[in-house]
């Protein structure tokens, strides 16, 4: 199952690269601004509760499509470049096996727990 979900994310990977390719950016924007919502774990630096909300608010992919969305609708290229890097960023993250984070623990996520092995 972890295959099969590695790569639908590699997928989404590649649909977030495919829309950062009709902006009318350098490419290299997306690569820079890429690892920049992982800023969010800071929150860790307060608790796990707040790290965990912080986290999850900059790695949701619902919360990536609407501020893509909503770029696209008003024309604001530069949020929906934000958009598509959180869409992405979040991608990428999930196919390393980082997902959505439990208030309890960092190595908690909604794909399980991160460096446990399933065999």
């Amino acid at each position: 199952m972890k295959n099969l979900i590695r790569a639908e994310e590699i997928t989404l990977f590649m649909l977030a690269l495919y829309f950062n390719s009709l902006l009318p950016f350098p490419s290299w924007y997306f690569w820079a601004f890429l690892l920049l919502p992982d800023i969010s774990m800071l929150g860790y630096l307060v608790n796990t509760q707040v790290g965990a909300y912080a986290y999850n608010i900059f790695h949701h992919r619902g919360i990536a499509l609407v501020v893509l969305l909503t770029g696209f609708i008003f024309q604001h290229n530069e949020l929906t470049l934000s958009g598509v890097v959180l869409f992405g960023h979040s991608s990428l993250d999930r196919i390393f096996g980082y997902g959505l984070k439990y208030l309890d623990n960092f190595k908690h996520t909604h794909l399980g727990w991160i460096g446990k092995s399933d065999s």
